[in-house]
């Protein structure tokens, strides 16, 4: 029972009136129930600080967004209702839209403790649903709210639609679980149950559920909703998923060490012939492969021209080096992109040349497999691409599409891997796409739908943990380059999962760490954020032991994190192998 509630009682997700014709209509106003009713954009609940029971709404407004959260309801036409919550922090908002007469609200500049916010208003003679909403400020800090609740006559909601029938298990991989169920009358939408947890929620009769380790059993159950509430689970379906390699590592050994080589240019590090390149390195991805035109998807890899790398190879002397490497266990890749390779995939005819043209490269040179290392304007989402489990936006889905050919083209033993920025990976917790409202960059987060639907076919995402702003982590704090935190932090993030864009019903689910590397610069001159050995040490053991750790706590431990990733072997080499001997003590 709650404190100064009169002798009204509690169910999770509720609170009703001990007496009389009106009750509260807010669902799950206490935020006991995580944020199931609310829709948030950078929302999450927490255990402390509350004002009653468990658990309080924290929400941390950033850049254009306010972190609002809201919620629908169904009222009376020409009805009074009375609205309050308990909130805390600075700039705190509390009202309601779409009442028919007035809209209104009310806030408080500043709360160092909990207090009350209460408005009244009197619907419209059509008004059948209001948006009641929180808000913080832009650039404010986190504010807090809990026991938000709306009092007066419930409209007529009628009844929670029935159990959903007909559930069955469809396409089964080594993560991942597809479902379908028959439609049910009356629902608006369906939850998702793994072993009686909820794990998402689908507007349509299908949903796949990822994230899934390799040869496991697992429960399922969905539930119908709609305005009245949600109905009782399904009868369960159990699925057991495959162990195949798909998204493994194919050839690769526990602990990987994988670096970038300059073979089409030169630059201060100077040029290092393939056959060089010390047995340390695991995987050699061949920098770069780029486009003739930014839209035309079609990939060249020319290699350095003697007049500014005097010391090259010649091709034959180069395609032995790539055979050596391999029959010595190593993986050589082709690199599509980096600074100066724009490739946007904008038609299918784009796609489909690249396609050819990189199978081209690969024939030819006899290479393990591709690396996508796109930036700068490569990647982004149009305005009402907003999931990022089923996305629209035509550079997106090409190269989602070509990236699959390419694997079923080359078959189990093709190696998949991706060098993405932090921009457009972990700044998906708080930004994706333009954003609801627009104004944001449309690159945020932008390749989070190219990692997840390939992440059956990935052999490695190593994200670039360098040349980075700051990155919110699932801490809700800012981490920057330069120390152990922000490489803990960034890879907490893949290997935890996080929800995009604060929509806790829109989760990127966590990879394997088998497929995760941590992208660092190999010298001061290589690139912004270089750590020293003494803080890659730091950021191994705290996520593969625990130990060591610093302000950031991780989510988990990962022994079978996959490795380190640089820019680059020629980089590494100027500055006298110091990362390749790091990784080499630590891992022996």
């Amino acid at each position: 029972m709650r404190r100064g509630r009169g002798a009204g009682r509690r169910f999770p997700g509720f609170w009703w009136a001990a007496a009389g014709p009106h009750a509260d209509l807010v669902r799950n106003g206490g935020f006991e129930s995580g944020l199931d009713n609310w829709s948030c954009t950078a929302g999450k609940t927490v255990g402390s600080p509350v004002h009653g029971g468990s658990a309080a709404l924290q929400a941390t407004p950033a850049g254009s967004d306010n972190a609002q959260c809201t919620q629908t309801v169904t009222v009376q036409p020409n009805a009074q209702y009375t609205l309050s919550g308990w909130v805390r922090g600075s700039y705190v908002y509390l009202g309601a839209n779409g009442i028919g007469t007035t809209d209104v609200s009310t806030w408080t500049q500043s709360a160092p403790d909990w207090q009350k916010l209460t408005t009244t208003f009197t619907t419209g003679a059509a008004t059948t649903k209001v948006t009641l909403y929180t808000h913080g400020w832009y650039g404010t800090g986190a504010y807090y709210a809990d026991d938000v609740s709306l009092v007066g006559p419930g409209g007529s909601t009628g009844q929670p639609p029935a159990p959903p029938t007909g559930l069955k298990a469809g396409t089964v991989t080594s993560s991942s679980v597809a479902l379908s169920w028959s439609a049910v009358t009356g629902a608006t939408g369906y939850a998702v149950y793994r072993d009686g947890v909820k794990t998402q929620t689908v507007s349509g009769t299908s949903a796949t559920v990822s994230g899934l380790a390799a040869s496991t059993a697992y429960s399922f159950q969905v539930t119908a909703t709609n305005d009245a509430g949600e109905s009782a689970k399904s009868a369960a379906v159990t699925a057991t998923t495959s162990a195949g390699t798909g998204g493994g590592s194919p050839g690769l050994p526990a602990h990987a060490l994988v670096g970038y080589l300059h073979t089409t240019f030169a630059n201060g590090s100077g040029y290092t012939r393939l056959a060089d390149v010390p047995d340390s390195w695991d995987v050699i991805d061949l920098a770069f492969g780029e486009p003739t035109s930014v839209t035309s998807g079609d990939i060249r890899f020319n290699r350095c021209p003697v007049t500014e790398c005097p010391n090259v190879e010649s091709d034959a002397d180069f395609k032995a080096a790539i055979k050596a490497k391999q029959a010595a266990g190593k993986k050589v890749l082709i690199s599509i992109g980096g600074q100066n390779g724009q490739v946007q995939l904008t038609t299918t005819a784009a796609r489909d040349t690249f396609v050819s043209s990189v199978s081209k490269i690969i024939d030819d040179y006899g290479l393990d497999g591709l690396d996508i290392d796109f930036e700068g304007h490569s990647l982004s989402l149009n305005t009402n691409d907003t999931d990022f489990r089923n996305p629209t936006t035509p550079v997106i889905v090409n190269l989602i599409s070509a990236l699959k050919t390419l694997k079923a083209r080359c078959g189990a033993t093709f190696v998949l891997t991706m060098a993405p920025e932090t921009f457009f990976v972990q700044n998906g917790y708080q930004f994706y796409g333009t954003d609801k409202w627009g104004g944001q960059d449309p690159r945020c987060g932008a390749y989070l739908p190219v990692i997840h639907a390939l992440r059956d076919d990935l052999t490695l995402l190593h994200v670039q943990d360098y040349n980075s702003g700051p990155i919110m982590g699932l801490d809700n704090q800012y981490h920057s380059m330069g120390g152990a935190d922000f490489h803990i932090a960034m890879t907490d993030m893949l290997l935890t999962g996080f929800p995009v864009a604060g929509d806790a019903n829109n989760v990127f689910p966590p990879l394997r760490p088998d497929q995760v590397a941590i992208g660092m610069p190999a010298s001061t001159n290589a690139g912004n954020g270089y750590v020293s050995p003494a803080e890659v040490t730091k950021t191994l053991d705290c996520l593969t032991r625990k130990t060591n750790c610093g302000s950031y706590a991780t989510h988990g431990t990962w022994p079978a994190l996959r490795g380190l990733m640089t820019w680059s072997v020629n980089w590494d080499r100027y500055a006298n192998w110091e990362f390749q001997k790091n990784f080499d003590a630590y891992f022996g």
